[in-house]
C-alpha cells in the first residue's frame, strides 16, 4: 500500500512572516489527514522558521532544490546536509522551471538525487514534457530519458527515498490540467519503466505524484487513478484553505 503524498511547492513566494503564518493556519486544517504524507516547500530563507512552526505536526518540510557537493567554493548553493540540518526531510529536484531557466539537466538531477539520498533526504524527482514534445508524440521518450537519466546508478534499495513527480510542463501554472486518463497513462508508463529499469517490487513501491494546476476541484478525480499516488501542488499550495482541501482529498 503506497502512502499518498500531497506536496506544496511555494516557488518564489512568501516572506518568513507570511510562510510561518501560512503553516500555522494549515496545521489544524490537515491534522486529521493521518493516511497522507503532507509536505510544504518554502523558499530557502524561510526553512528554519517554518521548521520550528511545524514541530510536532504531521506536516513535513522540503526544500525546492539543492547542490550535489557537501561543501566548497560554490557561492549561492545549499548542500543536502544543510537542508537536513535545518529540518528538511524532503527536497524537490529537477523541477521544469529549474530545467528551463537554470540549466538543470538529467545529469545534474542525477548528482543531486544521489547527494540528497546520501544526506538522508527523500528526493522528489520531477519529470515532464513540454507542449511541443507532447504534440510531436514524444511524451514517453522524454519521460523515459528523464527517469533513466535522473535515477541512473541508484541501487534498488535507494528507491525508497525517491518520489517521482510527473508534471507536464504545459499544465504548470497555465490552468490546464492533464485529464485523469492522460495523467494515468503517463503514470502507468513510469511504473512499468521502473520495473524494467529496476524490479517489480521497486515499481510497485514507487510513489508517483501528478503536478500541473492541481486544485481542490480536480484532485479527487486524479487520486482515483490506480497509478497516481498524490500531487505536487503549485499555486493552490500558497493558501492554507486550498492546500488543506487538496490534502484532505480522501474525506
Amino acid at each position: 500500500m503506497r502512502t499518498p503524498v500531497i506536496a506544496g511547492n511555494w516557488k518564489l513566494f512568501k516572506t518568513i512572516g507570511e510562510a510561518t503564518g501560512m503553516v500555522n493556519d494549515l496545521k489544524p486544517l490537515v491534522a486529521a489527514a493521518k493516511g497522507t504524507e503532507i509536505v510544504v516547500a518554502p523558499p530557502f530563507t524561510a526553512l528554519s522558521r517554518v521548521a520550528d512552526a511545524l514541530a510536532g505536526s504531521n506536516v513535513h518540510l522540503a526544500a525546492q532544490d539543492c547542490y550535489w557537493e557537501e561543501e566548497g567554493a560554490f557561492t549561492g548553493e545549499v548542500a543536502p546536509k544543510m537542508l537536513k540540518d535545518v529540518g528538511c526531510s524532503h527536497v524537490i529536484i529537477g523541477h521544469s522551471e529549474r530545467r528551463q531557466y537554470f540549466g538543470e539537466t538529467d545529469a545534474t538531477v542525477n548528482k543531486k538525487v544521489k547527494a540528497a539520498i546520501n544526506a538522508g533526504l527523500t528526493a522528489i524527482v520531477c519529470v515532464g514534457e513540454t507542449l511541443a514534445e507532447r504534440e510531436a508524440n514524444k511524451t514517453f521518450a522524454v519521460i523515459e530519458s528523464q527517469v533513466r537519466g535522473g535515477l541512473e546508478g541508484l541501487p534498488p534499495e535507494a528507491l525508497s527515498k525517491v518520489i517521482i513527480a510527473y508534471e507536464p510542463v504545459w499544465a504548470i501554472g497555465t490552468g490546464k490540467t492533464a485529464s485523469d486518463a492522460q495523467a494515468q497513462e503517463v503514470h502507468a508508463f513510469i511504473r512499468n519503466l521502473m520495473a524494467r529499469c529496476f524490479d517489480q517490487g521497486s515499481a510497485d513501491g514507487m510513489r508517483i505524484l501528478y503536478g500541473g494546476s492541481v486544485k481542490p476541484d480536480n484532485v479527487k478525480g486524479l487520486m482515483t487513478q490506480p497509478d497516481i499516488d498524490g500531487a505536487l501542488v503549485g499555486g493552490a499550495s500558497l493558501k492554507a484553505e486550498s492546500f488543506a482541501a487538496i490534502a484532505n482529498f480522501a474525506e
